[in-house]
């Protein structure tokens, strides 16, 4: 039999494609009519914010690797220019399934319901008075006219700023036609909603601009109008070392992105032709940069609907997380956890005992020193607060990622007030980022002994996410994943690098090796005819390396179950390459975000979390950490209770095929006829029911419920 090369780029899914394909599994949800229907306008409102960042990252970088002359093609083997092409067929028609979501589908249901999006034809005379005044009060103020010509150049078009071109003529020079553009500021808001008692009535903004332009260009005629919205490159280009302040650095670059070179604009699809290309020449934009939208030019401006309208019946029903339940008598976290290690489960177990954890110790005075990363903090964090509280009574350390994309300037904001407050503040490693999510205290227990005490996660210190976005928190005071994780923060201090930091996985440095060694040793399991199973949870899988690894797995016998969320590269079913693989997504009401790897290992299973995807970034370019769940029970937990319930989903799965499309399980087909999915099972609701009391571990389908013992409680 032949040898098979691994290398061959008929085995790896190409990597945008792969993106493009789960942004339509999110449009599918809002297709979808079993959601309610305010959340379908959510979902809808994601595909765009998400193909804002696609273009502002993506393509953006793969432009400028075009017009720099790059030619190296990935491990699809697929050339630049193919990729290209590639993306601008798939972005056109997947924009053009948007729209037609939104007018033939969601915007006709909310009519129906009494949430009305109106033109201005449709105004009544209350409306139309209401109109009139905010154009003179609110809009008139704000706006700034521009008449392009040899005095008036091109005003600067900031990115995804929300602008109206018009087509002009002046009544006393009727021969020539102007171009006028208009910038909206992001002051106003993007849909205005109108007086209406019986109804939840809105405009958007580009009408009111379009209505009131004739007061605006006085001694014209407006011969057309359009709405556009133009899409910059949004990379950041550091030179770190030659910078002389990472923080200045960054803070002189986000400038910059405001003005990056457009990638995309977007413009109503009924405009006339002549500003469309007006419009183009001035960006520098090819055809296929330029989307005519059949509706709003920015769908992502749905969500203040959502926000601004009641209708619980539309939305998804609330649930409230389980609460942490301390077992001692004292109900003292700090000693529960030198007993046993407490694991949550996000957004199911509430994130507010993580948030806790650091705002007790902030205000315990027998905790010595905190340290904290920061990689992604809301507007209203609670973390940071706490820590600069400490910093007036105790040692505080803060390492804060300047660079984690879309958040810098809320990061550089935190930055400069933690340090005013008298935390040392660190940026991290030349080079790579900070993206492991870790919390270390030092604290002299009652007993007179000083012990480390410990939070790892897989999601970022955000309360807000917390409550949308499923991960995983450990809490614990084991002293040698402690002491490990004293070490990392050595290393992202100081440089410092350690022989080696067992327990813990830590990239650069050595976790990708032992991720390929863990599944190498899945392989000589197999060949010795003992248990081999991967099951495998993340964001991203596009490591070549480590799939290249799993193939080989997979031809040794071990059976690998991926729950990929996102873009995957692996292609599975290829007979005699991964015929024992498979990958499914999972898109429902919460964002999965966790990474949890388990590993059979001939009968002793292992099961390891953290923040790294299996991606090239995670593994050689950020400082990441993976951890062993080493307490029986939580492993037990982690393994039925989250792995073996995302398996049985066939609800809000879709299967990865090997011609890189997905399919629901329903329709997934098996020696030709359709497999059997057995009762409809939602994981993220069942989880939802499991965590309310309602449901237990044995309603699972096709997961045999583990013997669940009684937690034992013994000191460390």
């Amino acid at each position: 039999m032949a040898r098979i090369s691994l290398d061959s780029p008929a085995y790896y899914i190409n990597r945008e494609s792969s993106w493009l394909a789960f942004n339509r599994r999110v449009l599918e949800e809002a297709e979808e009519h079993s959601n309610p229907l305010l959340e379908r306008l959510k979902f809808l409102a994601i595909t765009a914010s998400n193909l804002d960042e696609f273009f502002e990252v993506r393509v953006a970088g793969l432009v400028q690797q075009i017009e720099d002359g790059y030619t190296e093609s990935g491990p699809d083997g697929l050339s630049l220019n193919e990729e290209r092409e590639l993306i601008s067929q798939e972005t056109h028609r997947f924009v053009e399934d948007q729209y037609r979501c939104w007018n033939l589908e969601l915007r006709p249901a909310m009519a129906e319901r009494g949430i009305r999006i109106l033109g201005l034809h449709e105004l009544d005379s209350t409306a139309r008075s209401f109109v009139e005044e905010y154009c003179e009060r609110e809009l008139d103020p704000l706006l700034t006219p521009v008449t392009v010509d040899p005095a008036h150049p091109f005003p600067r078009v900031i990115n995804k700023a929300l602008c109206l071109a018009f087509l002009l003529r002046r009544r006393r020079r009727a021969s020539l036609a102007y171009v006028g553009v208009v910038t909206v500021p992001r002051a106003l808001p993007r849909l205005v909603r109108l007086p209406s008692e019986a109804t939840d009535d809105f405009i958007f903004l580009a009408d009111l601009v379009a209505f009131h332009a004739s007061q605006m260009y006085h001694g014209y005629d407006i011969l057309s109008s359009a709405a556009f919205r133009v899409t910059r490159n949004s990379n950041l280009y550091l030179q770190e070392e030659e910078a002389r302040s990472l923080l200045e650095s960054v803070r002189t670059e986000l400038h910059n992105r405001r003005k990056g070179d457009a990638v995309r604009m977007e413009i109503e699809a009924d405009a006339d032709p002549e500003i469309i290309e007006r419009l183009r020449t001035n960006f520098e934009l090819d055809s296929w940069q330029v989307f005519p939208t059949n509706g709003p030019v920015n769908l992502s401006r749905l969500f203040n609907i959502y926000e601004q309208v009641e209708h619980p019946e539309l939305k998804f029903k609330a649930f409230v997380p389980r609460e942490l339940r301390l077992t001692g008598k004292s109900q003292d976290l700090f000693e529960e956890l030198r007993r046993h290690d407490v694991l949550l489960h996000h957004p199911f177990d509430s994130y507010d005992a993580v948030v806790s954890f650091i705002e007790s110790a902030a205000e315990d005075p027998r905790v010595l020193s905190m340290k904290q990363t920061l990689y992604r903090t809301s507007e209203h964090s609670l973390v940071v607060p706490a820590l600069i509280s400490a910093a007036s009574r105790k040692e505080v350390t803060a390492v804060v990622e300047l660079k984690a994309r879309f958040d810098e300037a809320s990061n550089i904001r935190w930055a400069r007030d933690l340090e005013d407050a008298g935390v040392q503040v660190f940026h991290g490693l030349v080079g790579l980022k900070t993206h492991c999510k870790l919390s270390l205290l030092v604290r002299r227990d009652p007993d007179g002994v000083t012990r480390r005490y410990a939070h790892i996660g897989t999601g970022n210190y955000n309360s807000t996410t917390g409550r949308i976005y499923t991960d995983l928190s450990l809490m614990t005071a084991d002293p040698e994943i402690t002491g490990a994780v004293h070490d990392v923060f050595t290393f992202l201090t100081a440089y410092a690098e350690h022989p080696n930091y067992d327990p813990l996985l830590v990239s650069p440095l050595d976790l990708a090796e032992k991720c390929l060694n863990l599944i190498a040793r899945e392989v000589e399991h197999a060949r010795q005819g003992r248990p081999a199973r991967i099951i495998a949870k993340m964001n991203g899988l596009l490591d070549k390396n480590i799939i290249a690894a799993l193939y080989r797995a997979a031809q040794a016998g071990v059976n690998i179950d991926l729950i990929v969320r996102g873009m995957c590269a692996l292609r599975p079913g290829v007979r005699g390459v991964s015929d024992r693989i498979r990958v499914r997504s999972i898109v429902g009401r919460f964002l999965e975000h966790s990474r949890i790897f388990s590993f059979a290992n001939g009968g002793q299973e292992e099961i390891y979390f953290g923040s790294a995807d299996w991606m090239p970034r995670n593994l050689y370019e950020r400082v990441e950490v993976l951890l062993p769940i080493r307490d029986p029970l939580l492993q037990q937990r982690v393994g039925q209770e989250i792995l073996e319930t995302y398996l049985a989903d066939n609800v809000k799965a879709r299967i990865l095929q090997k011609d890189g499309t997905y399919l629901r399980a329903a329709q997934v087909r098996e020696h030709g006829r359709a497999a059997k999915t057995g009762a409809a099972f939602n994981a993220q609701e069942f989880l939802i029911s499991l965590a309310e009391g309602k449901s237990t571990l044995a309603s699972i389908p096709a997961a045999p419920a583990r013997k669940v013992r009684a937690p034992v409680e013994k000191e460390r």
